[in-house]
């Protein structure tokens, strides 16, 4: 069996100055006739300045902490060999939020308008997300890489600003309907049970479970965790007696509810989001490994098909252990150094002898579709803005005490599991 590591958060507006200064290219002569080019904000002839906000400290840094430290293993590998775009350093801004949607965007805010950054990379967690979602569309700030899976950030035809936002991750109510159309195809479901919590996260999952559930004619009994008492709505589903249950929910309730399910005496397997695959999580639930499977959907592919780790992979490991050993299987920071590569890649798309503007950069990013090596294409162009929708399904396995991810299924989109029910 391959072990598969899952390697897989006021000021005043000045809309008028900020948009006109960060969306228009235009040129002037000098007495030689040589075109002076106007940047947006944030890209002078030495650097291009990016910023997010996201948790780096307290209950929640686990997530935060490393997600930064991708980003930056990245951004000094690109850096030390000399840049982008004539040799422009990108420098990146990072402010914590303590995963606060009112301290986000107080941040967001002086990104924008003090620190004058050229794009949000990483826009990190679902409260920031979701507070600032308005103010950067109004703008037209690019953002590229949201740390959360909020429909929000779905769209299948962007216009006008809203082309300035490049989701990467999967969506939760997209990853609803993977888990259900899987709980058919893997796990022969006739009744699916769903533990969600009263959030974005538990209810758009919750909203594509269902949606895909009803075009299969299967059953879907769902308990909402009623603050944290877990252990109800553990108890409820138990009682069902259902095939599998899924979990609506992000990697610090997963362990929650796992745990309530041992006690209840659950023996069904489950299904967990791709946020609850990562080494910390199966390590933490290995107890539970010993009475029922889980399973979590993963978009982060980091082995090829002879069972070896990718070149890419294998780069960002070499990388990351130069300032954070600790991470090198850390399913966050990968994911940071991801949100990195798609913004540099999208930079490296552009004329290097053009004026470097948001406009300039989200034709780039719209020109053809991303090949990044970690996991399935990317595709923007056309206005298409819906993250990743190919995933694979990991078994978490315990052996000798070693707790690891195994590949129980392939990259599938729902598309291609329907195909096999619905045809």
């Amino acid at each position: 069996m391959k072990k598969f590591l899952i390697l897989a958060a006021m000021f005043t507006l000045a809309i008028t100055f900020i948009a006109c200064d960060s969306t228009t290219e235009t040129t002037a002569t000098t007495a030689t006739t040589e075109p002076v080019l106007v940047h947006s904000q944030g890209v002078t002839d030495t650097q291009i300045v990016i910023g997010n906000t996201a948790v780096t400290g307290g209950a929640l840094g686990f997530v935060g902490a490393p997600f930064k430290a991708g980003m930056e293993a990245y951004i000094n590998m690109v850096n030390r060999d000399g840049g982008v775009l004539n040799g422009r350093l990108i420098r990146l801004v990072h402010y914590s939020d303590n995963f606060d949607g009112e301290q986000g965007m107080t941040y967001t805010q002086r990104l924008v308008e003090v620190d004058k950054v050229f794009a949000m990379v990483g826009h990190f967690g679902t409260p920031t997300v979701s507070q600032t979602a308005e103010y950067l569309d109004t703008l037209g700030v690019p953002r590229v890489y949201y740390g959360t899976g909020t429909s929000l950030v779905y769209n299948e035809s962007a216009t006008g600003n809203e082309k300035a936002s490049f989701p990467v991750q999967p969506v939760y109510e997209y990853e609803g309907k993977l888990m259900g159309a899987r709980a058919v195809d893997t796990f022969e479901a006739e009744k699916i049970g769903l533990i969600y919590t009263a959030n974005e996260n538990g209810f758009e999952i919750k909203t594509g479970l269902e949606a895909v559930a009803a075009t299969l004619g299967v059953e879907v009994v769902s308990a909402q965790v009623a603050g944290s008492d877990y252990a109800a709505a553990a108890l409820a589903i138990h009682n069902e007696d259902v095939d599998v249950i899924v979990l609506g929910m992000n990697q610090w309730a997963v362990q929650a509810a796992l745990f309530q399910l041992l006690a209840v005496g659950n023996t069904k397997p489950a299904l967990i989001s791709y946020v609850g695959a990562d080494a910390s999580v199966i390590e933490a639930v290995k107890p539970v490994l010993a009475q029922f499977d889980v399973y979590a959907n993963a978009w982060v592919n980091t082995i090829d098909e002879e069972g070896d780790i990718t070149d890419e992979f294998a780069l960002y490991q070499t990388e990351i252990v130069l300032s954070h050993p600790e991470y090198i299987n850390n399913s966050f920071a990968i994911a940071g150094w991801i949100a990195a590569m798609v913004f540099v890649e999208g930079l490296k798309r552009m004329d290097a002898d053009e004026a470097v503007t948001w406009e300039n950069f989200i034709e780039a990013m719209e020109s053809s579709e991303f090949v990044y090596n970690l996991g399935s294409p990317l595709d923007f162009r056309n206005g298409q803005r819906t993250g990743t929708q190919i995933l694979s399904l990991l078994k978490m396995e315990v052996v000798e005490d070693v707790a690891f991810f195994s590949i129980s299924e392939g990259m599938e989109s729902v598309d291609d599991i329907l195909a096999r029910h619905t045809s």
